[in-house]
């Protein structure tokens, strides 16, 4: 079967204190899919159970991902999350040492399989 992209979001996370890579990811997460309410699986035949999640997370140390905590923020389908090399670490303030702050970008895509 072929999967068709449906629905295509995209957020931003921040760990202000700690250098939290799945914290922050988590939050993108939750800031991506927050004002989404997806009603349209009737029409296609489909329930939230028949679709397939597909997340990228983008953070400066992606192994520093827990990948299935973050697959928990979202609460139907079949989820697979991929950290890459990207978002952002700001450096931390002159006067306080070691508490920089990092931003994730997460691009939750949404599919299903066309029969």
């Amino acid at each position: 079967m072929t999967r068709v992209r449906c629905i295509t979001e995209m957020g931003m996370g921040v760990d202000v204190h700690g250098r939290d890579a799945t914290k922050a990811a988590k939050r993108a997460v939750s800031d991506a899919i927050r004002h989404s309410s997806l009603g349209f699986f009737r029409m296609i035949g489909k329930t939230a159970n028949d679709m397939f999640v597909d997340v990228t997370i983008g953070v400066p140390n992606p192994e520093g991902v827990d990948k299935e905590a973050v697959a928990k923020e979202l609460p139907y389908g079949t989820v697979t999350v991929t950290a890459v090399k990207g978002g952002l670490e700001i450096p931390s303030a002159t006067e306080v040492a070691n508490d920089p702050i990092l931003i994730a970008n997460a691009a939750v895509i949404v599919s299903f399989d066309k029969e």
